[in-house]
This record gives structure tokens, sequence and C-alpha cells, in this order.
């Protein structure tokens, strides 16, 4: 008797979760990635969302914002403490963490709609080749589920995979040329900027400049870091 009742349960969640998923399809497929941050809101109790590109924060301005309902002037106030956390993190933290929820507090002087929490959650998503960051906020004392949270960082991931399907703006494959490519791949093979400078027939500097950019462009500190990030992201 215990088990047929189990048994009812698990069809009911995965039949729940069924729905959830057919609800996020049709704004996902039209490119409304608000409406379907709304529906996972509702579904794990939060208030207000975030979609953030989290490989684009080291940039300046709110670019990197994809869809939110968040205070304009605390997304303003964030800006900075997602950039520090982002560049302070290596290629293997930033890979264990996705799908890991995680949480921080608001600065004091961050503007906070009344009766919710300072405390925010965020959880990190690849799609592609482009990494994400779903930030957020829950009312005051509500009891956070890691297990709803990462499946809200799946549905999420999968909403805006089917945007990225339908030719929405959510992949820009970060703008890398073709000679970044070459270099990035020839700095993947162990190759010195002297060697590649041969290889391509440019000089030098020339070939040390094409890497800075690569770097810049992917948010990693060292070559090490910019060979992992391009083997991670099938770009060699």
């Amino acid at each position: 008797m215990q088990a047929a009742a189990s048994s009812e349960l698990l069809q009911k969640g995965s039949s729940s979760k069924d729905v959830l998923i057919r609800k996020l399809a049709t704004p996902a497929l039209s490119g409304d990635t608000g409406h379907c941050l709304r529906v996972l809101c509702d579904y794990v109790g939060a208030s207000h969302h975030l979609l953030a590109r989290y490989d684009l924060v080291q940039e300046e301005g709110l670019d990197f914002v994809v869809a939110s309902d968040w205070p304009f002037d605390t997304v303003r106030r964030l800006e900075s403490e997602l950039a520090l956390t982002y560049s302070q993190s290596t290629e293997l933290e930033k890979c264990l963490s996705v799908l890991q929820p995680k949480y921080g507090i608001l600065p004091d002087e961050a503007y906070v709609p009344a009766g919710i929490s300072r405390q925010y959650c965020i959880v990190t998503l690849n799609v592609g080749r482009t990494r994400l960051a779903l930030m957020l906020l829950f009312p005051q004392d509500y009891v956070l589920s890691p297990e709803r949270l990462r499946e809200v960082g799946l549905l999420a991931g999968y909403a805006v995979s089917l945007s990225t399907s339908k030719g929405q703006k959510s992949d820009r494959d970060f703008d890398l040329t073709d000679r970044e490519l070459e270099c990035l791949f020839w700095i993947a093979e162990g190759k010195t900027s002297d060697e590649i400078a041969t290889i391509l027939g440019i000089s030098r500097n020339t070939i040390n400049n094409y890497i800075t950019s690569v770097m810049r462009k992917t948010a990693t500190k060292t070559r090490s870091e910019a060979i992992a990030y391009a083997v991670r992201n099938n770009l060699v």
C-alpha cells in the first residue's frame, strides 16, 4: 500500500514537471525569456529574477543582463561585485560551480522591496558556449530547496536553448576572429608566440595582441586558462 502511494506521488511529480516544460516551450520559442523566468520563479518560490551573461560581466555597462525584474539600482550596484567574483574564479572553479546553488548578501545600500530577503541565490549554467547566471530573490524567511534550485537552473538552460535555436540573441560566440581562433589553436598545441609568428608569417607583437584579445573576450587571465576555456567550449 505504501509502495503504491509512493509510486503515485512520483507519477504526479513527473507529470507536474512535464506540464512545466510544456509551459516554458511556447514563450521560449517566441524569444520571451522574461515570461519563462517568471514561470520558473513561481515554481521555485522566488519573487524576482535576473538572468545574466556571466561571461560578460567584466565589460562596462549593463550589457550582460539578458532579462531581469530586479530594481535597476540594485542591478547596477551588484555589477562590480559580479565582475570581481568572476575574475577571481579559476576555470576549474567555474566548471565545478555549474548548477550548484550559491548564496550572497546584497550590499546594505542596495534597494530591496519590502518583505524581500537581502540574501540572493545564484545558479550558473551553460548554454552552448555561453555561461549564464540565474540570480533569484526570495521573500523573507522562505525555505529554499537546493534540489529545486538545480532543476530551475536546468529548465532555464532549456528555455534559453530553445530561444537560441530560433536565432534569438543569446549566444554571441564571443566575437572571436578567425586569426584569434588560429592563435588559440596554436597555443593549445604548445607553441610559443615566436613559433606562432613564424607559422602565420606575422610579427610576434601582433600574435601577442591577438592572444591578449582572446583572453579579454573569454575573461581568462593566462594562456593556460584560455586553453582550458577553448577545450571546454569546443573552440579547438
